[in-house]
């Protein structure tokens, strides 16, 4: 594992940045700044994991070298030490996996906070049913790992179900790893679903389909410059099911972003204040992404390296109602226990996507070795 001097290399950075970020948290001034101190602590995070792990690698190596040198003394207790031997080799090895796994570089984005956008494809009221079924399952996941859930905006269907719909999740994980993008970044693209539909008289199967979109949350406004001018903003009545107006004043707000294109609308809320606060929450977290984006495709290696870039247009599950089947196509994941899963109970499937992340990401390294 450390034989290689490029991963000393590696390692010796992190601790030399996980030292000056101490120095750098213990400043005042740095916590008069929010956003930056979100950062800094995001960061100082994800470096204490690898501090941890080199010093019990360091520990266990310090160890088996004693008890070689022990072994190979020749007197009374060599036997005894050189029989500790392979069990020291196999903590050690332990440890230094343990170590290089965590020098995988993470994705930036991996503590932030997400917005969620859901929305029924094709399959008309079917596909409008399924995204309902689909943001409950989010909102079941959500709950189970203690995370804080708004919706932003909806759009009902006339059966009740969601044309779209915007939610925002909030955690609060001190380890990137457990951030709330960090597990949910997979979840976007097209679900399938294969079920008989209420609206079905003869008990045939339909296949319908919605869309997620999985967003990194700005942490800051200015994070993302987002210049006043570029924006166009319309007001226009809230409606509901069928087009029918909510309200008889114009709360709702569209705003464009111009240089872009990007369209968001809010009509959840009674105040256009409110409804506006709110799409600029979604705009800049799409502008970010769109910046995360292109920076993705000028890497192709990252690129090919994550479960999340692949195109957002490609069918990414199947829930199988007749069969009580899911199956992630990414994967190969599949399982009988689709009832639980659409009630929350969605980490084994997230983690065959954190898996193949992982693998992916160890294949990389190696290959940078």
């Amino acid at each position: 594992m450390f034989d290689s001097d490029q991963r000393r290399e590696a390692v010796d950075r992190l601790l030399a940045e996980h030292r000056e970020l101490t120095a750098r948290l213990s400043d005042p001034a740095v916590h008069q700044d929010p956003a930056l101190a979100r950062r800094l602590n995001r960061r100082f995070a994800e470096l204490g994991a690898v501090v941890t792990a080199h010093r019990a690698w360091s520990a266990a190596a310090e160890e088996l070298a004693d008890a070689r040198e022990l072994a190979a003394a020749g007197d009374d207790d060599a036997a005894a030490f050189a029989a500790e031997v392979p069990g020291l080799e196999a903590a050690e090895a332990e440890a230094a996996e343990r170590l290089r796994r965590l020098l995988i570089p993470r994705d930036p984005d991996d503590a932030r906070d997400v917005i969620l956008e859901i929305k029924g494809g094709e399959g008309g009221e079917e596909a409008a049913l399924f995204a309902g079924d689909l943001l409950r399952m989010y909102l079941r996941y959500s709950e189970s790992r203690g995370w804080k859930t708004e919706v932003l905006s909806s759009t009902h269907s006339d059966l009740g179900g969601y044309k779209d719909v915007h939610v925002a999740v909030r955690g609060s994980a001190a380890d990137p790893a457990d951030g709330v993008y960090a597990r949910l970044k997979f979840e976007g693209g097209v679900h399938r679903v294969q079920r008989v539909p209420v609206t079905e008289s003869q008990g045939r199967i339909h296949t319908s389909a919605a869309g997620v979109l999985v967003l990194p949350e700005v942490d800051a406004p200015d994070e993302v410059h987002l210049d006043p001018n570029d924006l166009k903003v319309d007001v226009f009545r809230s409606s509901g099911p069928g087009g029918q107006s909510v309200n008889t004043t114009d709360s709702a707000v569209r705003l464009t972003h111009l240089p872009t294109g990007i369209v968001v609308s809010m009509q959840n809320e009674k105040s256009q204040i409110q409804n506006r606060e709110a799409a600029l929450r979604v705009l800049r977290s799409r502008l970010l992404e769109r910046q995360r984006a292109e920076q993705d495709a000028e890497d192709s290696a990252a690129r090919a390296a994550q479960v999340r870039t692949m195109d957002r247009s490609e069918r990414i599950r199947t829930y199988n109602f007749p069969e009580n089947r899911i199956a992630d196509h990414r994967t190969g994941y599949k399982a009988h226990n689709l009832d639980a899963v659409l009630d929350g109970d969605l980490e084994a499937v997230i983690a065959s996507c954190l898996a193949l992340d992982e693998e992916r990401r160890l294949a990389a390294l190696g290959a940078d070795a």
